[in-house]
């Protein structure tokens, strides 16, 4: 199985992530940016679905097993190198042109709560699953681009609880707190985005243009900001 794949529904690309936890290392970042391009070659897609093939977890961020080891032996290039990845998934999403959502349909953690972020709209499933950034227990830092992200999704109060304390959020408690659209069962999750996304049916030079004025803040702050470097087998910026 491949690590991404889509289908179409009418104007809809539903794209699937296939890597289990879908963690985030240079092979599933490729796969990922290179869906996106088949998609957005497909003149027929005019609404981007994302959501994960695993029923508990959306992503859980960073794969820490892969990159830790270079982190330790203090491998800068790699380091930098996936970050800048890291960064390009991230405009990618941001700066799609179409609509896009993300289907969220378990845990979304760390760098797979950011990423969530970079999307126009989020759903969420119920009954299972978190929203939270645990950074501040793992001792990674946020940068710039990051929390440019959050600040376009999250209230600016619940950004500010979220980064520092660590806290957890219910698809409910979401959607209260007016991160998500809509919180819904497993069962409804793709069929209330899809609907959703049947409903952005626009040009894509108009969204590429209204994207451009409306997140050109974010992608200033993701283009320009330092990548974090190794210092004591640890990263920091």
């Amino acid at each position: 199985m491949s690590l991404t794949e889509f289908k179409m529904d009418d104007n809809v690309a539903v794209v699937t992530l296939n890597s289990g936890e879908n963690r985030f290392n240079p092979e599933f970042l490729d796969a990922f940016l290179n869906i996106l391009d088949e998609v957005e070659n497909n003149k027929d897609a005019n609404a981007l679905i994302v959501q994960s093939a695993h029923e508990k977890i959306f992503s859980n961020g960073i794969d820490l097993d892969w990159l830790l080891p270079y982190v330790q032996s203090k491998d800068i290039d790699t380091c930098k190198a996936f970050f800048y990845k890291l960064n390009d998934l991230f405009k990618r999403v941001l700066m799609y042109s179409m609509p896009t959502i993300a289907a969220i349909t378990g845990h979304c953690f760390a760098g797979g709560a950011i990423l969530s972020c970079a999307f126009d709209y989020r759903y969420m499933r119920t009954g299972r699953g978190f929203f939270c950034f645990p950074e501040v227990d793992l001792g990674i830092p946020f940068l710039p681009g990051m929390t440019a992200l959050l600040k376009k999704s999250i209230p600016m109060h619940m950004v500010v609880d979220m980064q520092l304390t660590g806290m957890r959020l219910t698809a409910e408690e979401c959607e209260k707190n007016h991160i998500i659209k809509k919180a819904c069962p497993l069962e409804e999750l793709l069929p209330e985005a899809i609907g959703f996304a049947k409903t952005l049916n626009k040009r894509r030079p108009v969204i590429q243009e209204l994207k451009n004025v409306l997140y050109k803040d974010i992608v200033h702050a993701i283009t320009v900001e330092d990548i974090p470097i190794i210092e004591s087998g640890r990263l920091r910026v």
